[in-house]
């Protein structure tokens, strides 16, 4: 008795697109930024109302000079009880933020860009073109790039 297959034939007809899905088709342009000079409160008001995890800091050029979380406005809260200092608007994005940060090119393959969030453990990555900010991808918007391309070759 011979091997049976149980996947059946296969359907060679269908185009294998996935090296030409960039980040740009599924990247994020509408923004919310913040600006260098605005106080942690405002980002944390901001980030609740947009249920949003963190964006970036850009100054008056668009260009980017930092990314702020979640994480950096827990970070000054913790730091201001532990010293039982208040929270004023003397704290600033530009006194919290990350300013070392990693960006991705709009051109980049998706899949390159989702190895490259498994590699640095971040949930965002901002786009530049030209040194002006256009647009930012997350995990999520990997996600969704999956889904489609389930839509169209995966079974």
């Amino acid at each position: 008795m011979g091997i049976i297959n149980f996947q059946g034939k296969r359907d060679t007809s269908i185009p294998k697109s996935s090296e030409n899905i960039l980040v740009s088709d599924y990247m994020t342009t509408k923004l919310i930024t913040f600006r260098p000079d605005q106080s942690v409160e405002e980002v944390i008001e901001t980030l609740i109302k947009n249920r949003i995890s963190g964006g970036p800091v850009v100054n008056e050029n668009n260009e980017l000079i930092g990314i702020i979380s979640e994480g950096d406005c827990i970070k000054h809260i913790s730091e201001s009880k532990y010293y039982n200092m208040p929270m004023d608007n003397n704290h600033t994005v530009e006194k919290n933020m990350v300013s070392n940060v990693e960006t991705i090119d709009k051109n980049m393959n998706i899949f390159d860009a989702a190895s490259k969030f498994i590699s640095s453990k971040r949930r965002r990555f901002p786009i530049l073109d030209n040194g002006k900010l256009v647009g930012q991808i997350s995990q999520k918007d990997i996600l969704k790039a999956a889904l489609n391309m389930k839509g169209n070759s995966w079974k």
